[in-house]
């Protein structure tokens, strides 16, 4: 059956082709493939070109506030297949794009928290944000605070802050501090050298406690013990390892009050999801949601469309 019905003009010289009128039948099937080529539209977007990212916690004010809603650019260090279930806990097997180009120091980073320093793994996944300080081998060290990156002073952000102005001194031994078993604390803190994919580790029992979470992390579940003074991965005995990953060293930029490498060690690439853009949206978070009309009241419009850096 034709989608058109012919119609003559006054005089009879020729006809015109008007449209049928629709059913409701194909009213609704229209309605139903444009939804559904607009959720793919979405998914393939969201998957492999623009995440978004809320902000829980303070450690990167005054770039980013609680509240702040970010677009994050994933394609740039390489889109990835969804890695876990939305809203659970439950893993996939993911596959990555590659990139084009890698983290470099100053990147503002959204990534997965890789969890505790001495945890094989996060009891929840969640993204953090935080600015990437060391690339695969640098060194890393902090004097009174100041961040210096293979001996020479770090850029500092113009919206870097410290809230404490009280100095831990140097050898005065932070037990939360990475690696386990430092005398390093958050304002004193290394030497400390960035791991970089292919580097041969050395492996003894003065350094074992450093490297032992990374190894099992790399194998994806517990692999090193140690049998007096014998050092096993797998139950071999090894006096060396190669690492299969690159690694980044992150921090906030409000130093005070940022849980970071300096407490939980390095994010490996694997972990890494994208580069953040722009704040698309920004409230009060302290607000309730069921009080919306309050919260509405507290858009900070300013930072809507704001890019960050």
């Amino acid at each position: 059956m034709s989608l058109f019905r012919k119609n003559e003009d006054k005089d009879g010289s020729k006809e015109n082709k008007v449209p049928a009128i629709k059913t409701s039948k194909q009213k609704f099937l229209e309605f139903w493939k444009n939804l559904l080529f607009a959720a793919v539209a979405a998914f393939i977007i969201k998957t492999f070109l623009i995440e978004t990212s809320r902000v829980p916690t303070g450690s990167m004010e005054k770039t980013i506030w609680v509240g702040d809603f970010l677009f994050v650019n994933k394609f740039v260090y390489g889109s990835s297949s969804p890695r876990n279930i939305p809203f659970t806990n439950i893993t996939l097997p993911y596959f990555q794009m590659p990139a084009i180009r890698e983290p470099e120091r100053g990147d503002i980073v959204v990534f997965e928290f890789p969890g505790d320093k001495d945890v094989l793994a996060p009891a929840e996944i969640s993204n953090y944000v935080k600015r990437c300080i060391g690339i695969p081998g640098d060194t890393i060290m902090i004097i009174d605070k100041v961040v210096f990156v293979n001996g020479k002073e770090a850029r500092r952000s113009s919206q870097i802050q410290y809230m404490n102005n009280y100095v831990t001194p140097s050898g005065v031994a932070n037990p939360n501090i990475f690696p386990k078993g430092s005398n390093f604390n958050e304002d004193n803190f290394g030497p400390l050298s960035v791991p970089k994919k292919g580097e041969v580790i050395n492996l003894s029992l003065a350094n074992i406690e450093q490297w032992r979470t990374i190894i099992d992390r790399e194998f994806g579940k517990r692999v090193v013990t140690v049998d007096g003074n014998q050092i096993m991965i797998e139950g071999k005995p090894v006096t060396f390892y190669i690492l299969k990953q690159d690694y980044y060293f992150m921090m906030g930029d409000n130093r005070d009050d940022s849980l970071d490498s300096r407490f939980w060690g390095f994010v490996s690439r694997d972990k890494v999801i994208g580069e953040a853009l722009m704040i698309y949206w920004s409230w009060d978070p302290s607000i309730p949601f069921s009080d919306f009309f309050n919260l509405l009241s507290t858009v900070r419009i300013n930072r809507i469309a704001k890019l960050v850096h």
